[in-house]
């Protein structure tokens, strides 16, 4: 049986996103295409300073103008999310997959938030269409490369404006890592306990185990920006400098976290 989670700002102090009049969509071969559609919600960005850890953030916040596209993925995202873990939320847009998200940070232990988010993210891509990808592009520098383009251009409705840099991967330069200027998901919940259990973490293990590509995702909890390094292995969790760093004063989720 499912449970009905009503939010409000109050509560989760979510900033405000410009939201969709439409209902989630039925998934369906539009759902799945729109996830892989290049994103348009990079434009008129507005952004804030911060200083270090344990700092009040400011309340101005980066106003992203999403189209429909955006929000169809938005939209088929949370809905997957929410279909993992059983809980509902009457939210749209950005906003309803931040309170998925937070719904589901409060309600499990840590690893069966993360089981939650790789089970959405399966449902979100199909199976045979991961394996066949595997098959595909074994690890190479083409396949590295080529994840490292493909998430900067049909991602940034997720997690914000991004670019492609270089890294020395077996002692030669290669185009794999993601810079994420700051990250949309960081700032929408201003919790690092759900960067790490809710983003990091499943999608380490995700993308590892569908496409046999590792990934080393290092957010930088003092100007939310983050680099994804394909064909990196991350860190043991006790050794992972994210896993050590306090939250945000004004922590949206206001939720103890445990960084063992």
């Amino acid at each position: 049986m499912e449970t009905t989670i009503f939010s409000t700002p109050t509560t989760i102090g979510i900033p405000s996103f410009v939201t969709p009049s439409t209902r989630w969509p039925r998934r369906n071969r539009l759902a799945v295409v729109s996830v892989l559609t290049p994103s348009t919600s990079t434009k008129d960005l507005k952004t804030e300073s911060t200083s270090s850890y344990n700092r009040v953030i400011t309340p101005v916040k980066t106003v992203y103008n999403d189209n429909w596209i955006d929000h169809v993925a938005i939209s088929y995202l949370s809905k997957a999310v929410q279909d993992a873990a059983g809980l509902r939320n009457e939210e749209s847009g950005y906003e309803s997959l931040v309170v998925a998200a937070g719904a589901v940070f409060r309600s499990f232990g840590p690893i069966r938030q993360r089981q939650v988010v790789v089970k959405a993210l399966q449902s979100a891509i199909p199976e045979p269409v991961a394996f066949l990808i595997k098959k595909v592009m074994p690890p190479s520098k083409f396949s590295r490369e080529y994840f490292a383009s493909f998430t900067t251009i049909f991602f940034p409705w997720l997690v914000g404006p991004c670019q492609v840099t270089e890294s020395e991967f077996e002692g030669r330069k290669e185009r794999n890592v993601v810079h994420i200027k700051k990250c949309r998901f960081l700032e929408s919940t201003n919790c690092a306990g759900m960067c790490t259990n809710l983003c990091k973490m499943p999608s380490q293990e995700f993308i590892k185990n569908s496409f046999g590509i590792p990934i080393n995702m290092v957010p930088n909890f003092d100007d939310m920006s983050c680099e994804m390094t394909f064909g990196q292995d991350p860190p043991s969790l006790k050794d992972d400098p994210a896993f050590k760093q306090p939250c945000y004063k004004l922590c949206n989720v206001k939720h103890k976290h445990d960084t063992r």
